[in-house]
């Protein structure tokens, strides 16, 4: 669980057993109490599950970040392949003219 999950969670929780103990001193009838505590349980699981959502929804937008990301530097490592690639052959194909002008000229010269 990450620090953030840890916060909210006590705090949903407190918030529970303060409302609870609140209406479990309130001066009120047994049905009416027990609305009251129902009322508030679903109150408070709602605000969880809309915690849980947010959360969910979070995570999904890191996630396609994330990826986002990865495919970015994917394919620059890709181009920058390419161009190291391109040089390479470049200067390989750069010296074998050298060599066969060098050739050349030493068969000439001998």
């Amino acid at each position: 669980m990450t620090n953030n999950s840890k916060v909210v969670l006590g705090i949903v929780t407190a918030a529970a057993a303060g409302a609870v103990i609140g209406l479990l001193f309130a001066p009120e009838k047994g049905t009416e109490l027990r609305e009251k505590v129902r009322d508030t349980a679903n109150g408070l699981a709602s605000d969880f599950l809309d915690v849980i959502q947010r959360g969910r929804q979070q995570y999904a937008e890191v996630e396609e970040e994330v990826q986002d990301k990865a495919k970015e530097l994917k394919s620059k490592v890709a181009g920058k392949y390419a161009e190291a690639k391109d040089k390479v052959e470049d200067e390989v194909s750069n010296a074998k003219h050298e060599a066969e002008n060098m050739k050349d000229k030493a068969q000439r010269y001998a």
